[in-house]
């Protein structure tokens, strides 16, 4: 994974089936990426379902939030609608996980993003990230801690 006050690799990619966000656009505002395997899997929903709460207290620190797993566009759009969120899922899915490798959290035994979290600041600086056991709901205290830390600087 990246060390802390590397460049972000930009990316383009679907957030709905006809519309796709590209980092570079969110430049003078925090990003929050959290990569994770699959959507539907009990970890994965229980992770979105707690960042999906989350939303009002990241907006706080001026951040935007974005899901990124190797399903498709109309998987996450199911997926979104069926858990009720709030923020995009991004389809990293053609060329399957290429924004993931870009991250180093591409796991290619399993064919699916490792589970990680990444805040970059509003100059697109990656300024904290956290690989998690695939099993284990990463939770949002590193990345409330990591935000604060963005408005001490």
């Amino acid at each position: 994974m990246f060390e802390q006050n590397t460049v972000a690799p930009d990316f383009t990619l679907f957030a709905t089936p006809d519309q796709k966000v590209t980092l570079s656009e969110f430049k003078g505002r925090n990003v929050i990426l959290a990569f994770y395997p699959a959507d539907w899997s009990p970890v994965c929903s229980d992770q979105m379902a707690l960042y999906n709460e989350m939303l009002k207290y990241f907006k706080k620190y001026d951040a935007e939030l974005f899901g990124i797993s190797v399903d498709s566009k109309w998987c996450h759009l199911a997926f979104s609608q069926s858990r009720k969120l709030h923020f995009p899922l991004l389809a990293d899915f053609e060329p399957k996980g290429g924004v993931a490798r870009k991250y180093d959290v591409y796991n290619e035994n399993e064919g699916q993003c490792n589970r990680a979290l990444f805040v970059i600041d509003k100059e697109g600086i990656i300024q904290w990230s956290y690989k998690s056991p695939t099993a284990v709901n990463p939770g949002a205290d590193g990345i409330l801690e990591a935000l604060e830390n963005l408005k001490i600087k």
